[in-house]
Order: structure tokens, then C-alpha cells, then sequence
């Protein structure tokens, strides 16, 4: 039924490489016992012994220990047990202040927000109209009962990178803990945790042509390694010991075999390809009257175009586009359900019109040149006619 899809939502989530369902099958048909330790059966021994490879493999991919890599169902939870668990691990010993900025993805938001209603106080810091935060309203921003800056690597929607280097260094200047949602960029963007003075980190599998319902948090000398000075965080789900006690539950070895393989296989050869296709869309694009770009016009993630057409609605474009085979995105994935307009795009001072009007369009690996004359083509054709026929205004 979907064969003739053109996908261009890859930042929503990527269709599963070949490659890495070949490596996931062993552990759903014939080593699919649970992780047990090195004295439990040999079925168990194996799937811990992939387990220990695949967050070996990844967090070399961060420069980090395999001891400083929690597993986790995804992005979400990966946000949620860095922020909450830093709150519960701080909030009463040092204070109850955290810092993000208004164009998180939900995760840190809503869980943000969450503290918020249990005494916590949070801090939107100022973004400029590209999305990239001011570092002096950061600066300035932290107080002695800071414990917390969470601030994204990567816009999910508009694309915008931050200088996390710089970010980081304010925060380890004034001896606060520093958290970022890398799910956008890792691992495209190279993050070396040996070089950046990131605290935590976010990533998932689902944005990189891995399984969905896997994903990870890196945890600066966590409890594993049980260092002096190691990044203070409590789990914040009940149940058992699992994940150096972070994160209780049966391991999803599947699911780390196929994160794993799926970083492997990104390659600077790749994003090279995507961030030259992604230049040309956007350049031709932008060729279409009353057009605009949405984000850093360079620092911005290598596979990600967001552009709003004026005196059009998003909703409508995305509409006439999956009916020639398109699939687009207005925003961020959860806003294709939602007539509100995006915090992202309000929150880099744009209005309402500017919001609904936005388009978001996200390459993978399966994406080949032509499919960019193809969309730009149609992206024109139904600008044009709903243009035509809009009450918002003519060209």
C-alpha cells in the first residue's frame, strides 16, 4: 500500500536498515534468555555478554565507559530519569532550581514542567529567532540553588544546533549539572564526552534507522563507577537492580543489539550525502515566493529542512502532499495531531501564521536525490493552488 512513499519524516522515526534486523533476530529466536550474570546458565551468560557489547559499543561512540551508559526504552525516558533523577537526587541538598529553554522537545519540557508543580522553579533561558540560546542570559540565569541546565544538542523540529561545548563550560564554571537531548544528532553531529563538559546525555534509535523502544542516557562516572564527584542522580521508577540501578526492569537485548549496530553503520560518507541533498532542498525550496528558513542557516542538523510558505497552512500542504506520495511533517512529529501552533516556532518569536505555515522536512538513508526534485516539484504545485483558493492573502 505505502510502496510509492517518498518519506521525508525521518526525524518523526526511520524505517529499520535490513542490517540491523539481522543482527536482532538471534535474540528473539535463539538467545532469548535474560541477561543473567556470569554464573547463571549459558543462554543467560550470551545475552549478557551482548548486552555488555552493545553499551560497550555505544558509549565508545560518545567517548564514554561502558559503566556511564544506561539503557532505556527511548528518548523520553532518557530525558525523564535525567531530569527527575537529578531532582531527586539534589533537590533537597543543594536546591530546586533548573534551567532549560523554551523550545525543548516534550520530554524535558513536560518533565520541567512536572517539577514545576513539586516546588521546583524553572527558568526558560532566551533564545535568539534561530534557536540558538543567548550564553549570557544563561550565565546569568544560574543561582547558587541551581542544579540543573537541560538544553538540547539539536532542535527536533527546526534543525538549529547549539554550541554545547559553550553551554557546558558556563555550567562547569559555576559547578552545575549539565543535561543534553541529543536524539537529533547522535551520533551525525560527533558529541565526545572526553571533550565536552556534558553531565548527561540523551540519545535513541529510533531517529537513525534502529529499532523503536530503545534508547540510552549517558551518566558522567555513574553510580557504576562509583567515583567521588560523579554525577549525583537517583533511578526514579520502582523495581529492581537492573542498569547499574538506574533503570529497573528486563533489558531489552534486541533492542541494544540493533542500537548498536545502528550506530555503526552511520558514516561520515552518509551524512555528507544527506546534508548535500538537504542543501539543495532547501535552496530550491526557498525559490518558491513568500518562503522562509526556519533555523540556523548553518548550524543546523545535516538532514533537517524546516521552511514556512506564507498564506498557506502547514496542515493543508502536508494533506495535498500524502496524496501524491509525500510524507511530510508540520513541525515536530506531534504536532501533525495538533491545530496549536508549535512552541518551538513561538518560541523563536515567531507568530502564529509563520507557525501553522511551517513545514518540516527530515532526510534518511533511504532518501536519494531525485526524491528532492520530486518534492520540491510537488511542494511548489500545491503552494501554488492552495494559495489560489486561500483566504490568508495572494501572492
Amino acid at each position: 500500500m505505502f510502496e510509492n512513499v517518498v518519506y521525508f519524516d525521518n526525524g518523526a522515526a526511520t524505517r529499520l536498515d535490513e542490517r540491523v534486523l539481522e543482527a536482532m533476530k538471534p535474540y528473539f529466536f535463539d538467545l532469548y534468555a535474560v541477561a543473567t550474570s556470569q554464573f547463571g546458565y549459558s543462554l543467560g551468560v550470551d545475552a549478557r555478554d551482548a548486552l555488555d557489547d552493545a553499551r560497550a559499543q555505544i558509549a565508545a561512540a560518545l567517548g564514554a565507559s561502558p559503566e556511564e551508559f544506561v539503557f532505556t526504552s527511548g528518548s523520553t525516558e532518557s530525558s525523564n530519569l535525567a531530569l527527575k533523577g537529578v531532582a531527586l537526587a539534589l533537590g533537597e541538598e543543594k536546591g530546586r532550581h533548573i534551567i532549560t529553554s523554551p523550545i525543548e522537545d516534550f520530554p524535558v519540557l513536560y518533565s520541567a514542567r512536572a517539577l514545576e508543580k513539586q516546588g521546583f522553579r524553572v527558568t526558560d533561558v532566551r533564545v535568539d529567532d534561530t534557536g540558538r540560546v543567548d550564553l549570557d542570559h544563561l550565565r546569568e540565569s544560574i543561582t547558587p540553588g541551581t542544579i540543573l541546565v537541560s538544553i538540547q544538542a539539536a532542535n527536533q523540529e527546526i534543525g538549529t544546533l547549539q554550541d554545547v561545548t559553550a553551554i557546558g563550560t558556563i555550567c562547569r564554571e559555576k559547578g552545575v549539572l549539565f543535561h543534553t537531548d541529543a536524539t537529533h544528532s547522535f551520533p551525525r553531529v560527533p558529541l565526545d564526552v572526553r571533550e565536552v563538559p556534558v553531565d548527561l546525555v540523551t540519545i535513541s534509535a529510533h531517529t537513525i534507522h534502529g529499532p523503536k523502544g530503545i534508547g540510552g542516557l549517558y551518566v558522567r562516572e555513574g553510580p557504576a563507577l562509583s567515583k567521588a564527584g560523579g554525577t549525583p542522580i537517583r533511578k526514579w521508577m520502582d523495581g529492581g537492580f537492573q542498569e547499574f540501578g538506574l533503570r529497573p526492569g528486563v533489558e531489552n537485548i534486541p533492542g541494544a543489539v540493533g542500537f548498536a549496530r545502528a550506530v555503526e553503520l552511520i558514516t561520515p560518507e552518509e551524512t555528507a550525502r544527506l546534508q548535500g541533498m538537504r542543501d539543495r532542498l532547501i535552496e530550491r525550496l526557498l525559490e518558491i515566493p513568500h518562503t522562509r528558513l526556519n533555523g540556523h542557516p548553518v548550524q543546523r542538523l545535516p538532514q533537517n529542512g524546516n521552511v514556512s510558505f506564507r498564506f498557506v497552512e502547514g496542515e493543508a500542504l502536508l494533506l495535498h502532499l500524502d496524496m501524491r506520495g509525500f510524507a511530510v511533517s508540520t513541525g515536530s512529529a506531534c504536532f501533525s495531531r495538533s491545530l496549536e501552533a508549535s512552541h518551538v516556532m513561538l518560541g523563536i518569536g515567531g507568530d502564529h501564521e509563520r507557525a501553522h505555515g511551517s513545514v518540516r522536512f527530515t532526510l534518511g538513508r533511504f532518501n536519494e536525490e531525485e526524491d528532492v526534485g520530486a518534492v520540491v516539484e510537488a511542494v511548489a504545485d500545491v503552494v501554488a493552488e492552495l494559495r489560489r483558493i486561500s483566504p490568508l492573502g495572494k501572492e
